[in-house]
């Protein structure tokens, strides 16, 4: 299965977008995926809903099958390309080592998210799917925003970083001199892109053009 998707798309990538503010990081990586010819698949908590109805003007609606009819609309996203999969929907391919990507993206996570995956709770999809990525051994990706952290919170991310998981604060940098909301979070989801490897002209790598 996973040579026949390879030779339709770039890559596979698991996008989990959670209750934290910054969903515009989740949305703006899920539209770069998508130009970048990768499939996601993707999972939406409620509480992500919320934040999005309450962050953005996107109308977003409320079951899985809907969120991936409008996302690929919205996304000009092609047939099949972005899978939207709800919080319990346990025989999709990302709750089993056999299925999923290979790479997976939570942005933004939620601290209630990050302890979920720390502790292995497993409680819903989004968090079978990281513990996936992590007893697999594959490529886990958080992107916090919270601040401040708390021991709590900084010990979770410490226990998940020896695992092997990589923590991304959603914290853009300046020297470049974003001009713009869009620049600044461009700026984070460039770094995830980069992680994951995928090409990006978001913005260039430290000394690949002047930042003067």
């Amino acid at each position: 299965m996973e040579s026949n998707v390879t030779n339709q798309y770039n890559e596979r990538i698991t996008l989990a977008i959670t209750g934290a503010s910054g969903v515009q990081y989740g949305l703006r990586l899920l539209e770069c995926l998508l130009a970048a010819r990768c499939q996601v698949l993707v999972m939406i908590s409620k509480a992500a809903q919320v934040v999005i109805a309450t962050e953005t003007e996107e109308a977003l609606p409320g079951s899985a099958k809907e969120q991936e009819i409008w996302l690929t609309q919205r996304f000009s996203a092609t047939a099949g390309q972005l899978r939207v999969f709800g919080r319990e929907q346990w025989m999709a391919p990302v709750a089993s080592g056999s299925g999923a990507p290979s790479k997976m993206v939570v942005c933004p996570c939620s601290t209630g998210c990050l302890s979920a995956i720390a502790t292995g709770a497993s409680n819903n999809l989004i968090e079978r799917a990281a513990d996936v990525a992590l007893k697999e051994r594959r490529q886990l990706i958080l992107v916090p925003r919270e601040a401040p952290y708390s021991e709590i919170h900084l010990e979770h991310m410490l226990k998940l970083t020896r695992m092997g998981c990589v923590i991304i604060p959603a914290s853009p940098g300046f020297y470049n001199r974003p001009q713009t909301i869009e620049d600044m979070v461009d700026f984070v989801v460039a770094r995830i892109l980069n992680q994951l490897q995928i090409e990006q002209q978001l913005m260039p790598r430290w000394g690949e053009d002047s930042l003067s």
